[in-house]
């Protein structure tokens, strides 16, 4: 099995004067809001497990307070934590000194603010080159990196404008610019696109994706939008008051979630526009009879309705690089647009 990049096992979080006798009261069974009340501190992460894979792009999702921000802080130690550890590339972080933990700061973790954090007495092409001479590289190789990733988000020409002369989308544009050239292995975005208007948040979206299928990076990526969540992640963690309700690939949650809060949660979901076709075939090569036609497993539902015309009994043979990897049946569509009850009355039947 291949090692993740970023392990994290029994991560707890604890703000108050005293975490560690917090902590235990925690691991006694004290919950979020008794916690508040009985000793006056919160609970930020309760006992976070969670692997990273490697060039993949790892969503963490909840609503405000859930922890989410706090969680990503803790992985290049922004935060240090009150129990648990966390793991790069088998390494340690917690064990990091000083001068390690800047150099990992420095040279294998780059990271993508929602308000930018740009130099405003800068430009543009200073900003994308920062990282570089913050490591203490030359001008000309910070300004020669900068300007190759600059036109790489589409923003070549704007190199010597200033932050401010530019909008919030291109501004997130130099964000982004700037990660990039600190050529880390690991790009930790931290809501990056919810200052943005929904068509720019859709481009930057876009982009992001784009560039992932060419570089792979290590992407772990901030968000309390589903949408968003369910259109970036290879591997989706939803968190709520600061623990783990479930994880793993998005269409999985959709189609089996676990606790009554993901049912709610993705209760208004469009899922023919968000569930592929690879989630609901058969897996089998054997050819059925009378196809109706080849469609690609990644097509999302939405596009196999359209094709079909809306008629129930087709049946199609989908493909993958040339090759059949299932059948698809219209029937089965149809039964998976279908949400899960979204009431606890459904999953207590389910799990008795």
């Amino acid at each position: 099995m291949t090692r993740p990049k970023v392990s994290i096992r029994g991560l707890y979080k604890i703000f108050g004067g005293d975490p560690e006798r917090a902590l235990a009261a925690v691991k006694r069974g004290m919950g979020k809001t008794e916690l508040l009340e009985s000793q006056g501190h919160v609970l930020g992460l309760q006992d976070i497990n969670v692997d990273v894979a490697a060039g993949r792009i790892t969503v963490i999702m909840g609503l405000s307070g859930s922890g989410k921000s706090t969680l990503i802080r803790h992985l290049n130690r922004l935060i240090e934590p009150t129990a648990g550890e966390i793991l790069v590339d088998g390494e340690d972080v917690m064990k990091l000194g000083p001068r390690a933990l800047l150099e990992m700061r420095k040279t294998r973790m780059s990271m993508v603010f929602q308000k930018f954090a740009l130099f405003p007495h800068r430009t543009v092409l200073e900003n994308a080159g920062a990282s570089r001479r913050i490591r203490g590289e030359t001008a000309d190789v910070a300004d020669r990196e900068g300007r190759r990733w600059l036109e790489r988000v589409g923003l070549a020409g704007y190199e010597n404008a200033y932050p401010a002369q530019l909008s919030g989308g291109m501004q997130q544009r130099v964000g982004i610019a700037r990660a990039l050239t600190s050529d880390s292995d690991i790009m930790l975005m931290d809501e990056a696109f919810s200052a943005l208007d929904p068509l720019i948040r859709t481009d930057m979206q876009d982009l992001l994706l784009a560039l992932q299928t060419e570089l792979h990076k290590t992407i772990v990526f901030i968000t309390h939008d589903l949408d968003e969540a369910l259109k970036l992640a290879d591997h989706l963690v939803i968190l709520k008051d600061g623990r783990v309700v479930q994880q793993g690939e998005p269409q999985e949650i959709l189609l089996h979630p676990n606790d009554p809060y993901i049912v709610d949660f993705i209760s208004d979901i469009n899922r023919a526009r968000v569930l592929r076709v690879r989630s609901v075939m058969e897996r089998t090569q054997a050819p059925p009879e009378a196809a109706a036609g080849e469609i690609e497993e990644n097509a999302t539902l939405e596009s196999v309705i359209a094709l079909s015309g809306g008629d129930t009994g087709k049946v199609y043979r989908v493909m993958q690089d040339g090759a059949q990897t299932g059948v698809l049946h219209m029937q089965d569509l149809v039964r998976a647009l279908v949400p899960t009850a979204a009431s606890e009355d459904g999953l207590r039947a389910g799990a008795a």
